[in-house]
This record gives C-alpha cells, structure tokens and sequence, in this order.
C-alpha cells in the first residue's frame, strides 16, 4: 500500500513595510523578494526586473535609506523598514532633484535602467562618500546601462550633488 503525505502549507508571514511613505500592513508568503512583492503585489512597477540575480541594478531601491537590490531581498525579512520606491521619490507635478537632473542631462536612452540608477544616486547622497566624477562612478557602478549613458548619468548624480553642496 502506498502512502501520501499531504504537504502542510507554508503560512503567509504578517509584515508591517512602509513603503513610499505609507504603512502597509501585509501577509506575505516567505519566498517573496521584495522585487516581486513590489512589482507584482502593490503594482510599484518603476521598480524593474533586470538580471534576477543582483548583477545589474535595475531593481535598486532604498531600505530605510540605503540602496538594495530588492531581487535579492526577501520581503518578510524587512518587517519594520522603510522602502522608497521611484515612484515615492517624486511627486506628481514635482519632480525630485534626481529625477529632474536626469531629464536635463538626458541620462537616459530606452530608460529601462532609469528608476534603479537614480535610487542608486539618492542611496550615494545619502551615503556621502562621493565627491567626484571618479567616486560617483564608482559607487554607481553596480547599475549597468545597456545604452551607454553614464557620462550623463555622472553629469546629472555631480549636478545634484553641487546643488546640495551650495544649499
């Protein structure tokens, strides 16, 4: 006689994420990246999906402040941080410093990139190591741009930064 073991499910764990300014209270299964969670779950969709694998930066996103790749990230893991997405760094009419330093340096082509490059940017202002041309692109140097931008990329990170310099 052959036995089936019936499988028990794996509970939704209870999370508590404010994302973008507003706290959510979630019930998230154990395996979810917070990429996934965001892109597929809350419809954050500025959020892209790249490598999957934490290799090109098109997921980055702030974590209370800090720049993560949310592919890399399980949801669950985060209960009590702050997550700012793209679409939580501007505001509708008013574009965030970043986000307007890439429109006037025109540091975007397909723009698929976009999104994770200026979170990246605001986790390196918020860090405060990079001063120069040589150390923004360093420390930006783990959001890949198919199209080549990245001397407008720097341009518009340095303008941001010169900015809150004279401020």
């Amino acid at each position: 006689m052959l036995r089936t073991l019936a499988a028990t499910p794996i509970a939704e764990v209870a999370t508590v994420l404010t994302i973008n300014g507003e706290e959510r209270r979630l019930a998230i299964e154990p395996w979810t990246t917070l990429l996934d969670l965001l892109r597929d779950k809350l419809d954050l969709t500025g959020t892209k999906k790249g490598c999957d694998h934490g290799q090109c930066g098109a997921c980055t996103v702030l974590v209370d402040g800090v720049r993560v790749n949310s592919c890399l990230k399980l949801a669950v893991t985060l209960d009590g941080c702050e997550i700012t997405t793209i679409e939580g760094l501007g505001q509708t009419g008013h574009l965030h410093p970043l986000q307007a330093a890439f429109v006037e340096h025109d540091a975007f082509q397909c723009g698929y990139c976009t999104p994770g490059q200026i979170c990246s940017a605001q986790g390196l202002i918020n860090e405060g190591h990079a001063h120069s041309r040589l150390e923004v692109r360093e420390q930006m140097s783990g959001n890949i741009c198919r199209c080549g931008a990245y001397t407008n990329i720097a341009d518009a990170v340095l303008d941001v930064l010169e900015q809150e310099d004279a401020a």
